[in-house]
């Protein structure tokens, strides 16, 4: 089980807005009964402003019900929530491998000939206009361009190629 976004602040609103008790909270929280004792005492993290898990998606007024109607029940993430799921960055490309995508693109242009633009950027990195000079042969250095597997360059791992070539049925 992950933890709530914010364990302390959700920890107060579940102690300021339901009859849990502070191991069922603690449990939930990732928090020890007497840390959670202690917020409810205003001895610690005073001043500090609730967090409804609630309207934040995190648990569903039937599970707190449930979990206030049997103590020994332990409150549940809702599924629905990705608490902690990073949000995915642009990758990082080696000044060394920059001059190799598109050789890469050629490839995976010759190899799956239907593949949108979209899942050239998604595996390559790489720029719409470079997709659109590669296919229309327009680029820059189009003389110097061979096809070259991006596994084997290192742009992409084996498993996203053999995803994307899945996906197109090659």
């Amino acid at each position: 089980m992950t933890t709530p976004l914010m364990p302390k602040a959700t920890a107060i609103w579940l102690i300021d807005n339901t009859t849990l008790t502070f191991e069922q909270i603690g449990a939930f929280c990732h928090l020890h009964p007497l840390e959670v004792q202690a917020i409810a005492d205003a001895e610690i993290v005073t001043g500090m402003t609730p967090h409804d898990p609630v309207a934040s998606g995190e648990l569903t007024l039937d599970e707190i019900e449930r979990c206030q109607g049997d103590p020994t029940a332990r409150l549940q993430l809702s599924p629905k929530v990705q608490v902690g799921k990073a949000k995915k960055t642009a990758k990082y490309t080696p000044v060394s491998l920059r001059q190799a995508k598109p050789d890469a693109i050629a490839w995976l242009l010759k190899e799956i000939p239907e593949i949108t633009d979209a899942d050239i950027i998604r595996t390559v990195g790489t720029t719409k206009t470079t997709i659109q000079a590669i296919r229309l042969k327009t680029h820059r250095n189009i003389n110097e361009i061979k096809p070259v597997n991006p596994a084997h360059l290192g742009i992409c791992t084996y498993e996203e190629l053999t995803i994307l070539m899945d996906k197109y049925g090659v």
